[in-house]
């Protein structure tokens, strides 16, 4: 049997009276904590805005700050007001979530009204929940909570408290904005837009401050800070500080601050207060602008032909000549951003250095100290200053073309590089005007008077200077003869140089032979030329050289004064020599104990010395006596015994000075040793007197062989001296020949100026020749009373019975009287005595040169003497050979069209 399904009774809503008191309860917990979520929320923010606006006012708030209070005073909007809201009205819309809350405060009402609630939504069966009884129990519990206030349940209440916060902040911001609304609104956008680049608001306004600044290194600078036009306030003061340093303060001045800080080697900020206004100054300390490099590009003018250069002008001054144009080139350490020169001004001009105290004049040093210096020969030239702007490329900068006059001038040069610093004051360069100097030249390794023959050759160097180059150089030669003659003197020159314009010193080897340049027998003037670039300037000559250029004749009879000289110098040192061996012989006579005294030691030493400097006189003897042997082989009309003899001497000579008196010098020092003993120093004194002894008898047999020699030679210049005065006689006639047409018949006053002078020129000839002959004359007396040989006695006798001084003393008259037929004559016929007695001296020379070595012919030694030379005269026209070539090839190089008439050049004859 089946059981009936019984239906479920209908839910039993809680009364009406609970349902209102529990909405109202709802209603006035969602109205209290939704005002207090609105309230924190804006309180946040105007908390977090006058935040801002008040740190502002300190210091400048960073935008992360600022980020940070904006994010905390929206997270009261955007966190808080949500989580409030969610906490307090949305798990709070239920009456069961109304009853627990209620509970916290009523706990026995609040547990009765949960299970009234729970108990109107039960579905229980009739049979297990009366409704009669549930509905009893609601209202049970419904006139429970009605008897109650259920607003003592709610939550603590702040929102009295929020809205006072709220309206007292609102207050705030209001005075904020009306008070400083610019303030206000500058902090509202530095709040609501934290990240941006709004400037903070102060009332003290700076103009443009800077925010970088470099420095020099080191030195103490000034930073100066402007009140802006718009500020509200005006401190009347404001600090700095660099760093952790003390702070720097400043007054105000108008509208500036002016502040001075040390100065600084590292970089750092600099803090400044100004008011209510904070600046920071990046300070870069740097080293100023200098200069690296610094030169010139200089353009000298055009007639000197040198291209453009670049001088370095570390020293601050450069010299160019007169006309030049100078552009200055600096190079710095870093870009410029500006340089200036000028304006230039006119430097003092130095022409020649003051003179030493030592060198000052008597009336120099007698003038008062505070009397003026003498006025100046001529006033300065006039200088207009110049000024300008450089150029920059980089780190490099240049100065347009500057025209360099007369005047020397300074040029001022200031910069600054892109930081602001400026280079360093003072800084200025000087441009001395330096004139175009002549030149100079000069002839190096040249005696000043040298007398050689025609073969030989002149070899020096020559030197030409100039401050801009050569323009050319070279020698220069004329001649002039000492007697009448019918040629034309010798006149030419030779250019060795040419356009050299950047050689300022030129040295070139030059070679004057008078054979290879056609020059005869004469005197010759040599001197070197040089020319610089400077228009209109001529030659300038270097001081001359004198050339003798002998006859053969001549030659020999310089060196019979040479060979003179050499002999008189041997001789005396034989004397000095024998005077040393006395002392010597002295010396010796003491026993060895008294030589080891102290006394006889210094007597000793003394004898050393002495013989030493014999020793050192012959061997510069020895040396002359060389070249006179080389000269007399050269000469080759001196005849073969005496160059014999000479040699023999000079054998003589040689070996004293090399090896004889040296002994006697060493045992003379082996004699002083502080080891000898009595019989050691006896023993060397005596062998340097035998040594000694035999120097002294060595000495005279090369004095008389050297006088052998020397009367030989005199024996041959009296043949050479009788052609030479037949040959001026000839010369004499020659030159009155050459004017026949313009002179004879004509009186002696009415003659022609240059005829007058040639006869004046033939007239000196004679006097001179007149007199020459009456000194043969009488050298020929003495040389027989010396010698007794009959034929220089025939010679002397036949010149004394013509008598020749009175027949040339008659031609000098004729000649005054322009008796020129008359005077040639007479010199003629006095030429052909002349020639007539020198064949005759010249007969017997020879006679006596083949008759030492009998019908056999001459000795071994002869031979061998004379094989010896010819050897040596072969190596010597060798010499002259080459030397006469190069002074060939001289003018093979330099002859060039246009460039000067060279004088024609022989040939020279080869070499046997």
């Amino acid at each position: 049997m089946s059981v009936p399904d019984r239906k479920s009774p209908e839910p039993t809503p809680i009364p009406e009276s609970l349902q209102r008191q529990l909405v109202a309860f709802r209603r006035h917990l969602w109205r209290i904590k939704v005002f207090e979520a609105i309230a924190a929320g804006f309180v946040g923010l105007l908390v977090s805005f006058l935040l801002v606006y008040g740190l502002d006012r300190v210091w400048v708030t960073p935008g992360w700050a600022r980020l940070v209070i904006l994010v905390g005073g929206t997270s009261l909007f955007a966190v808080f007001a949500p989580y409030w809201l969610h906490r307090w009205v949305w798990r709070h819309r239920r009456e069961a979530q109304l009853a627990r809350l209620i509970a916290r405060k009523f706990p026995g009402l609040g547990d009765r009204l949960l299970g009234v609630i729970e108990l109107q939504d039960q579905n229980e069966r009739e049979d297990s929940l009366s409704p009669r009884l549930r509905g009893a129990a609601m209202e049970t519990v419904a006139a429970e909570a009605g008897r109650r206030s259920l607003d003592e349940a709610l939550p603590p209440r702040r929102h009295w408290r929020w809205g006072l916060a709220l309206m007292l902040l609102t207050g705030g911001t209001a005075a904020v904005l009306t008070l400083t609304p610019r303030a206000g609104v500058n902090a509202f956008k530095r709040w609501l837009m934290p990240l941006s680049n709004t400037e903070r608001y102060t009332f003290t306004r700076l103009a443009n401050p800077p925010t970088e600044l470099a420095v020099p290194y080191g030195e103490a600078f000034d930073v100066i800070l402007t009140l802006s036009s718009d500020t509200e306030q005006k401190p009347a003061s404001a600090s700095g500080r660099f760093g952790q340093q003390p702070p720097v303060g400043a007054k105000l001045e108008g509208t500036d601050y002016r502040f001075s800080f040390p100065g600084q080697q590292d970089p750092g900020v600099i803090a400044f207060r100004v008011g209510d206004a904070v600046h920071s100054l990046r300070v870069e300390p740097l080293q100023r602008p200098f200069v690296q490099e610094v030169g010139a590009v200089l353009t000298p003018p055009a007639y000197l032909k040198i291209p453009e250069q670049t001088v370095d002008l570390s020293n601050g001054v450069l010299n160019a000549v007169e006309g030049s144009k100078v552009q200055i080139r600096l190079v710095t350490n870093r870009e410029l951003a500006e340089a200036t020169y000028g304006p230039t001004k006119a430097a003092r001009m130095e022409t020649v250095a003051a003179p030493d105290a030592s060198e000052k004049s008597s009336d120099e040093k007698d003038k008062p100290a505070d009397a003026p210096d003498p006025a100046p020969d001529k006033p300065a030239p006039a200088y207009e200053p110049l000024s300008g702007k450089l150029t920059h490329k980089g780190n490099e900068s240049r100065t347009p073309e500057l025209e360099v006059g007369k005047v020397p001038f300074e040029i001022p040069i200031a910069w600054r590089d892109r930081h602001g610093l400026s280079g360093e004051s003072g800084y200025r360069l000087r441009v001395d005007a330096v004139e175009d100097a002549a030149p100079a030249c000069y002839m190096q390794g040249v005696e000043r008077q040298k007398a050689i023959l025609p073969e030989e050759t002149v070899e020096f160097e020559m030197l030409a200077e100039d401050d801009f180059g050569i323009k050319v150089a070279g020698i220069e030669w004329s001649g002039e003869f000492n007697k009448p003659s019918s040629d034309a003197p010798a006149k030419g020159e030779l250019k060795l140089v040419e356009d050299m314009p950047q050689q300022p010193r030129v040295g070139r080897p030059a070679a004057f032979s008078p054979k290879a340049f056609g020059v005869e027998p004469q005197k010759i003037t040599l001197r070197v030329f040089a020319e610089d670039y400077f228009p209109g300037r001529g030659r300038v000559y270097s001081e001359p050289v004198t050339l003798f250029v002998l006859t053969r004749d001549e030659h020999a009879q310089l060196l019979k004064s040479q060979f003179d000289r050499a002999i008189a110098e041997l001789e005396d040192l034989a004397r000095r020599e024998e005077t040393q061996l006395d002392e010597t012989k002295r010396l010796d006579d003491l026993a060895g104990e008294d030589l080891q005294k102290e006394e006889n030691l210094k007597r000793l030493e003394t004898q050393e010395q002495a013989e030493a400097e014999n020793t050192r006189r012959m061997q510069d003897l020895t040396q002359r006596m060389q070249d006179l042997m080389k000269d007399a082989t050269r000469n080759g009309d001196i005849d073969k015994k005496t160059m014999q003899k000479m040699a023999e001497s000079l054998k003589s000579m040689q070996e004293l000075g090399r090896q004889d008196m040296p002994k006697v010098q060493e045992q003379m020092n082996q004699a002083q040793e502080q080891s000898n003993t009595p019989e050691k120093t006896d023993k060397d004194v005596e062998g340097a007197k035998k040594e000694q002894e035999k120097v002294v008898e060595k000495m005279k047999e090369a004095v008389e062989k050297a006088n052998d020699a020397n009367r030989r030679m005199e024996a041959g210049t009296f043949v050479n001296r009788l052609k030479k005065a037949a040959g001026e006689e000839e010369a004499i006639a020659g030159s009155l020949i050459q004017s026949f047409e313009k002179l004879l018949g004509v009186k002696a006053a009415e003659v022609d100026p240059k005829e007058r002078r040639g006869l004046a020129e033939a007239d000196k000839q004679q006097a001179e020749t007149a007199s020459d002959v009456r000194w043969i004359q009488e050298d020929l007396g003495h040389y027989y009373a010396r010698t007794e040989k009959q034929p220089f006695k025939e010679v002397f006798e036949a010149m004394r019975e013509s008598k020749i001084d009175v027949g040339m003393e008659e031609v000098r008259g004729q000649l005054k009287d322009n008796h020129s037929y008359l005077a040639t004559e007479n010199t003629k016929n006095w030429s052909a005595k002349l020639t007539e007695w020198a064949k005759k001296l010249e007969g017997e020379m020879n006679k006596d040169q083949q008759g030492g070595g009998g019908d056999g012919g001459g000795s071994p030694e002869d031979e061998d003497f004379e094989f010896m030379l010819r050897v040596m005269k072969m190596v010597q026209q060798q010499q002259d050979l080459r030397a006469q070539t190069r002074a060939l090839e001289q003018l093979r190089r330099k002859a060039a069209p246009g460039g000067g008439n060279p004088p024609a050049a022989p040939q020279p004859a080869p070499a046997p």
